[in-house]
């Protein structure tokens, strides 16, 4: 059987659509097999819960009085950048504050803005005719705002490496720390709810797709920066690397800092986790198979974080179910595992998008554009003059 996006939002508007989330679907697969799923169930909802580095705001102050060209802005003493139109910024997550450094940064101010807090608003300029004023110091909430919105030009990665570190020393890196002598592995994907990695040929995502973003309705912008799609050999058969990203945009002002916070990594910076959550129509039954693959058969390679290099060596491929046991085996040692991404907040997510299709408060959208498909990764490579 084949469905359309059409059908499939005629059945939500209709209150006939059958909805599940992607571990009810796939324990549905295991009961009946993945043809009778195919059948009986519409949407799939999937969800991902964790940090996402690449992610900021844009934000327009309105003028003052006289007018102001903002060329350097500091929002509670985190950098904005200054380059944009008069009153126009865009305050990266990962920015720290210049007065707390490492404990505060741009993820920290959007979650501020979230949340109503005052935040104080500093800013510089040359002077032009038309832009006179030549400083401001005020304080700003995101009613004050004209336009607050999210843009994120690298989320939801398909499918994350895992890490260790084989060195005598622990490392601090954007994957946790790193204990010694490959004592802890970290991984940061929701594996069977990953919404990438249940679509891996972006069949039903692409830009303009409607996704779950921090507690808001929010799209699919573009392709995400080091998106890429190469395939890869896993023990089971072809697999994806981590590669497929996408860049989302949503309003900030209806978004809820359950779903979007702030973090701190010790001795490293600054990150921001980001909840989004995907709807798949369940368009046939060769998208059902890949809807239908569980921990077990989802997979992602271990690397050693320890070895500062591009070209790092690889412990092999792990799946989900082998990381989400507590530990896996490497060189005939155990070897604990952790999730940096709450699997606890991605079932949330999946099961709240779940609810608002069958109550009729979120339709799905056929991509305008599709993704690309092919393309690699490119290292920067240091030339002279």
């Amino acid at each position: 059987m084949h469905r359309t996006f059409d059908e499939v939002n005629e059945k939500i508007k209709s209150g006939e659509a059958v909805v599940m989330t992607a571990e009810e679907f796939i324990a549905l697969t295991k009961e009946k097999g993945v043809k009778a799923a195919t059948v009986e169930v519409d949407v799939v909802t999937c969800a991902t819960f964790g940090p996402m580095c690449s992610s900021g705001a844009f934000l327009n102050f309105g003028h003052s009085d006289p007018p102001m060209r903002m060329a350097e802005i500091w929002l509670n003493d985190v950098q904005a950048y200054g380059g944009l139109a008069a009153v126009d910024t865009y305050i990266g997550a990962t920015q720290p504050s210049e007065t707390q450094g490492m404990e505060y940064g741009g993820a920290h101010v959007i979650q501020d803005l979230i949340d109503g807090k005052k935040v104080r608003l500093r800013a510089r300029s040359y002077g032009t005719a038309c832009y006179p004023r030549r400083e401001i110091d005020t304080y700003i909430t995101l009613d004050d705002l004209n336009q607050a919105y999210l843009y994120n030009p690298r989320n939801a990665y398909q499918n994350y490496a895992a890490a260790t570190n084989s060195t005598d020393t622990p490392i601090y890196t954007y994957m946790g720390i790193l204990l010694p002598k490959m004592s802890n592995v970290t991984y940061s994907t929701s594996g069977e709810l990953s919404p990438l990695l249940k679509d891996p040929d972006l069949r039903t995502i692409g830009v303009g797709t409607r996704i779950f973003l921090g507690g808001a309705i929010g799209y699919v912008a573009w392709e995400g920066t080091q998106c890429t799609l190469n395939r890869a050999e896993a023990d089971d058969g072809v697999e994806w690397r981590a590669g497929a990203t996408i860049a989302v945009v949503g309003n900030l002002r209806e978004m809820n800092t359950r779903y979007i916070r702030a973090a701190v990594y010790e001795k490293y910076g600054i990150s921001m986790f980001v909840g989004i959550g995907m709807a798949m129509p369940v368009l046939d039954e060769e998208l059902a198979k890949q809807l239908a693959k569980g921990n077990d058969r989802l997979y992602t390679k271990v690397f050693d974080y320890g070895v500062p290099s591009r070209s790092r060596p690889d412990f092999g491929w792990f799946n989900y179910a082998q990381l989400r046991s507590g530990s896996i085996e490497i060189n005939g040692n155990r070897i604990p595992t952790a999730p940096l991404s709450s699997l606890k907040i991605a079932r949330e997510i999946a099961e709240k998008l779940r609810d608002m299709i069958i109550k009729g408060e979120f339709l799905l959208t056929e991509p305008v554009a599709k993704l690309p498909m092919e393309g690699k990764f490119k290292p920067l490579e240091i030339r002279g003059d």
